[in-house]
């Protein structure tokens, strides 16, 4: 049973061995190593290639005479194959000789063929680079034109168009690396550019603002004259039309002008033509530049750098000069350059899309709006010329409505400027207060002389004054009031207008205008006029016919106040009796200056007699008297009689006075007999007279007739009865009770209203009795041995204790 599965294995294995690849009979030989059986393997083996052998013999000789056959025809075609060789061969010699000259002829052709194709590859080459190289070239002539934005457009096309379709080339690699160099090549000389113009319009916003303001001065004289034709003023201003100028419509537009100029050259224009602010500046470097950096991306950082430069450049505009308050010029120009920033920046905000915005521009305007007030406010504060300050109000009136004209918010200068007028009327009440003076001191304070009908005209022109008596006298022939009246009111009605220019062009309504015109004369009236008024009347050496002529001349000036009320009404067209309408405090003026110089008589007159009372050397010793006045009383009757002839020349209506009664004269002659009866008093009682005997008291007594000579003389007219008596009632009382004796009577019926010596004081009586008793004393020191003596010392001395307890019953 082994034997057969051996031999059945070895089968298997043989059939696997002929039906297998070769690569693969490796594992079917180890199994058959492995095994032992290998001999018996190997000889089956042998047996089956001897098989295979016989196999092999048997089918090749089946076929060897096939084979035969077919060597045996092989030989023949051999013979035949030489032959056709040898013909092929010569053939082919034949042929290469004969193709010799062609092939040379196609070698050229072929050479000829490649050329014109290399050619052709060339030319469709530069085809594809000349669009780039003649877009590169036209790029060099912009950069030397100076024409960055087109030039930068050019760069772009050529970076994102040319140079893509024309290939990989060692020189298109070049001008690709030159592309960024020429782009911040092109920045930076825009940024110059602008640069440049920044501090162009720097330089020249003086006479940018110059000519604005100058357009707006010829359009407010057409707003003027037009509302005058149309009889309505409106006051607004009419904005300026702003040029034609190419706005930015996006990023691709392109700039008004590539020529590089900041500031155009208009010297040469003619003085009549007055070219638009805006037509002075070229704002092409501006426009460009913003082109250029919004291409580049970079538009940002531009707005932000002009924005900053420009607010630097506002800074210094508005830093005014140290030296600017001492004359116009200096702040023309200082307007000039502020108006000239704000129209360059209000032209940028309308022919860009957002370099600059409207909040930015505000901004900027409120910075200068402060900045400018301050400064105004500190240098006008050091004006004291009220032309210089007109002019300047003028000139900032021009200058609101300039940019006002642009769209500038322009109150707070309005604002200003009331503060300002408030300044102007203190400077004007200055220069009025040294015209008044002058007017004062230089006046001779008499009544005007008239010595024609056009002299006397000038003066009715001048001086609201009418007389129909003086109209009917004959020249020559004199005005009541002296040169002062008409000055003073000529003044008045100058400060008045002065005022009024002031007003002006404020945009204030007629009631507004009037009341400060109203309040400014008030202030000149009972301030300035007033003051210098008093002024005349209290400095030193005032006659007394000086003062009476201020009280003619205060008198019609009161007259005349009604007369300003009417200027005032006139000029402003506000009628002086409306609700609002504030009065002129010229009537209480004219009067309280008028009391002032009656007051001024009154206490002149005064010090006159008590200087003549200095002189008076009375002896109060003496035991008889003279008989006649004192020297010093005879010659202050006789300046008193000369004085008073003064007062006949005051008319009687003149002279009349609100808060008293009577007449100046009157007055004054009363006064002055009260203080000499006062005065007189005082010297017989002040203490330097210790003792006073019955001789000295006798020749007072003759003084004092020697009054009321006087007093009853009527050195005044219009005093009733003995009025003037009653000024030395007190010491005509008092005398008489001593030179009479008569203490019994006083003592009696003292405190009755029907006293006799109702007017005697105890006090005064007891003082002057005591020096009398002191008197008796000292001279009759051995007369009191005597019975008449010792008794009228008793008496004296029982009228001074009954004196002193009436004091005590009155004081209780």
């Amino acid at each position: 049973m082994a034997s057969v599965e051996t031999a059945a294995e070895h089968e298997r294995i043989l059939r696997e061995i002929e039906s297998t690849d070769t690569n693969c009979i490796g594992p079917t030989l180890r199994s058959v190593y492995d095994g032992q059986e290998h001999g018996l393997f190997m000889d089956k083996l042998e047996g089956r290639i001897r098989n295979h052998d016989r196999e092999i013999e048997k089918m090749c000789n089946h076929h060897f005479q096939g084979f035969v056959d077919s060597i045996t025809e092989l030989l023949k075609v051999r013979g035949e194959a030489q032959k056709l060789k040898s013909q092929v061969t010569d053939t082919n010699r034949r042929v290469q000789d004969d193709g010799k000259e062609l092939l040379t002829a196609m070698d050229e052709l072929r050479q000829c063929r490649l050329q014109q194709r290399n050619i052709a590859t060339t030319i469709d080459k530069l085809a594809h680079c000349l669009p780039m190289l003649e877009m590169y070239s036209k790029l060099q002539e912009q950069m030397r034109a100076k024409r960055y934005y087109p030039a930068l457009r050019t760069l772009e096309q050529l970076e994102l168009s040319c140079l893509p379709q024309a290939g990989q080339y060692r020189f298109c690699g070049i001008m690709a690396e030159n592309i960024p160099l020429l782009r911040t090549q092109i920045r930076d000389v825009s940024m110059s550019d602008l640069k440049d113009f920044l501090e162009s319009i720097r330089k020249h916003s003086e006479k940018i603002g110059e000519t604005a303001m100058k357009q707006a001065q010829v359009q407010r004289s057409l707003d003027s004259a037009l509302s005058h034709q149309q009889s309505a003023g409106s006051g607004r201003r009419v904005r300026k039309e702003v040029g034609q100028s190419t706005e930015l419509t996006g990023q691709g537009g392109s700039p008004q002008s590539e020529q590089d100029s900041g500031i155009l050259d208009v010297e040469d224009e003619e003085e009549d033509e007055v070219p638009g602010a805006h037509e002075l500046v070229d704002f092409s470097p501006v426009y460009r530049c913003l082109h250029i950096y919004t291409v580049l991306g970079a538009r940002d950082t531009f707005e932000s750098y002009y924005r900053k430069q420009r607010r630097k450049q506002a800074r210094l505009v508005l830093q005014p000069h140290s030296n600017m308050h001492e004359t116009l010029d200096g702040y023309r120009r200082y307007f000039n350059q502020i108006v000239g920033f704000f129209v360059v920046e209000d032209h940028v905000l309308h022919t860009t899309q957002g370099l600059v915005n409207r909040a930015y521009v505000e901004e900027l305007w409120e910075l200068a709006l402060s900045k400018t007030t301050a400064a105004l406010r500190t240098h006008s504060s050091y004006c004291t010329d009220p032309d210089l300050l007109l002019d300047l109000k003028n000139l900032i009136v021009l200058f609101a409505d300039t940019l006002q004209g642009y769209g500038f918010p322009v109150n707070q200068l309005f604002d200003m400027l009331l503060e300002i007028r408030d300044q102007y009327g203190e400077i004007l009440l200055k220069k009025w207060n040294g015209t008044f003076r002058q007017i004062l001191d230089q006046d001779n304070y008499s009544p005007i002389s008239v010595v024609s009908e056009e002299e006397y005209r000038c003066i009715l022109g001048q001086f609201p004054f009418h007389d129909p008596e003086l109209d009917k006298m004959a020249f020559p022939k004199k005005v009541p009031f002296s040169g002062f009246v008409p000055k003073v009111y000529m003044q008045l009605k100058e400060f008045i207008y002065a005022c009024l220019k002031f007003s002006e062009d404020l945009h204030l309504s007629s009631s507004e205008i009037d009341d400060m015109i109203r309040k400014s004369t008030n202030l000149l009236l009972t301030r300035t006029l007033s003051n210098c008024l008093q002024y005349a009347i209290k400095k030193k050496n005032v006659s007394l016919a000086e003062l009476v002529q201020i009280i003619i001349n205060t008198t019609h000036l009161e007259q005349s106040c009604h007369f300003l009320e009417g200027f005032i009404s006139n000029i402003t067209n506000v009628p002086s009796d409306a609700i609002n309408a504030t009065k002129l405090y010229g009537t209480s003026t004219f009067k309280d200056a008028r009391h002032a110089a009656e007051e001024e008589i009154y206490t002149s007159l005064n010090q006159k007699i008590d200087q003549f009372l200095q002189l008076a050397d009375y002896d109060w010793m003496a035991t008889q008297p003279k008989g006649q006045p004192s020297d010093y009383l005879s010659d202050l009757i006789t300046f008193l009689c000369s004085t008073f002839s003064v007062f006949t020349n005051l008319p009687g209506k003149v002279i009349e006075h609100a808060t008293m009664s009577g007449k100046v004269a009157q007055t004054a002659c009363m006064s002055a007999c009260k203080h000499l009866s006062t005065s007189m008093l005082q010297l017989l009682l002040e203490a330097d007279v210790r003792q006073v005997s019955m001789g000295a008291l006798h020749q007072f007594n003759v003084d004092v007739k020697e009054c009321e000579r006087f007093a009853r003389a009527g050195p005044v007219p219009g005093f009733q009865g003995d009025t003037l008596l009653l000024a030395f009632i007190d010491l005509r009382q008092l005398l008489d009770l001593f030179t009479q004796w008569d203490w019994s009577t006083y003592l009696a019926d003292y405190g009755r209203p029907t006293c006799k010596y109702l007017r005697v004081n105890p006090h005064t009586a007891l003082a002057l009795l005591e020096k009398m008793k002191d008197t008796s004393r000292k001279n009759n020191v051995f007369a009191q041995f005597r019975k008449n003596e010792r008794d009228k010392q008793k008496l004296i001395d029982t009228v001074i204790k009954q004196l002193r307890n009436l004091i005590s019953a009155q004081q209780s």
